[in-house]
């Protein structure tokens, strides 16, 4: 089976190194003058179609709704459409969306886009953010019974003329959907979880775990011997309730003549048009990425990214500076090579 490679489509909130996002940020609160898009839109659109054209195989919409960030299921809406090969990939947050809505929602992108999409379930973290946008915080076991009926229902309505289920936080009677998804089996379902509970949700109901990196790791080695036992453990417990679960990892990916060039020069990119980063988008989400090995020549990358194939993963979820040049590269030096 062949490796995936996937991006984040660029919002203030995934991405990082990118004077379109700065100046989306510096916007978001004003009137745009007439006749302009949406910073953060635009280069969506560039970025996108370039990685479609590479190789690049899917695309995460992530979504935050407190934030300058544009809407995902909008933005995917409008991007992925123009893909001709790329697969869209949009955050759903249950308890802030219907899950019958979103059925039809993702029914509906899954028939426009050529390549298909697929949800990716996000239990939630921001309780701000929850409650501003009509949600009811959840926590421990309710919120994993309330995204596992979520799902249910999903599958329910994709997979049958009709469909009731009545639960601790759903209910619905003889709800049918007159729209289907592209294919019989509808859009699969990707998550993370890095708790014993978490990781039980996975292996029971999702198609694709995000393997988180371990945040103690110093080195690509300690990351490698951390991942491998995660997957070991996952495929215990989708044996034991007779499922199989696929494999996704996010290392920051950048090449340079060098490890230590290639990194330095992506610090300075950020600090070029981020004065202030966003800590939580550098230390919880780049820092431990930048472990993963993914920064360096060329070769070594792609060395580095096929001994993550050989352990059994089988997309990465590439976080990079978010720019048509560096995709580009990375498709002709990495992506191609690995396919060739």
């Amino acid at each position: 089976m062949t490796l995936q490679f996937g991006l984040y489509a660029p919002i203030p909130m995934a991405a990082v190194g990118s004077p379109e996002i700065a100046q989306s940020v510096a916007e978001s609160l004003q009137p745009l003058p007439e006749g302009r898009q949406e910073a953060q839109y635009e280069l969506g659109l560039d970025l996108l179609l370039a990685a479609d054209r590479v190789g690049f195989d899917l695309t995460l919409f992530a979504e935050r709704h407190l934030g300058h960030d544009m809407s995902g299921w909008v933005n995917a809406s409008a991007l992925a459409s123009r893909f001709e090969r790329m697969r869209a990939l949009v955050a759903v947050h249950p308890g802030l969306w219907d899950p019958v809505m979103i059925a039809k929602m993702s029914a509906s992108l899954d028939r426009i886009c050529k390549g298909g999409m697929a949800i990716n379930v996000v239990n939630g973290w921001f309780d701000e953010e929850f409650v501003m946008f009509g949600g009811k915080v959840l926590q421990g076991e309710e919120r994993y019974q309330r995204t596992m009926e979520f799902i249910d229902i999903m599958r329910g309505l994709w997979a049958n003329e009709t469909f009731t289920k009545h639960g601790a936080h759903y209910n619905v009677d003889d709800a049918k959907l007159l729209l289907k998804p592209r294919t019989a089996q509808g859009p699969e379902i990707f998550s993370v979880s890095t708790s014993d509970r978490g990781r039980d949700f996975i292996a029971e109901y999702c198609d694709w775990w995000f393997v988180e990196f371990p945040k103690t790791a110093e080195s690509t080695d300690e990351v490698m011997r951390a991942l491998e036992v995660s997957i070991a453990d996952m495929n215990k417990r989708t044996s034991r309730v007779g499922r199989t679960v696929r494999y996704g990892l996010n290392p920051f990916l950048a090449l340079g003549d060098s490890a230590e060039q290639a990194f330095d020069s992506t610090i300075a990119e950020i600090f070029k048009y981020e004065s202030d980063p966003d800590t939580r988008k550098i230390e919880r989400r780049m820092i431990p990425a930048t472990r993963a090995g993914c920064i360096g020549r060329p070769e070594d990358v792609r060395k580095q990214c096929q001994r993550f194939h050989d352990m059994g993963i089988d997309l990465l979820l590439l976080k990079l500076l978010p720019n048509v040049a560096n995709i580009e590269r990375i498709g002709a030096e990495v992506i191609q090579p690995l396919r060739a």
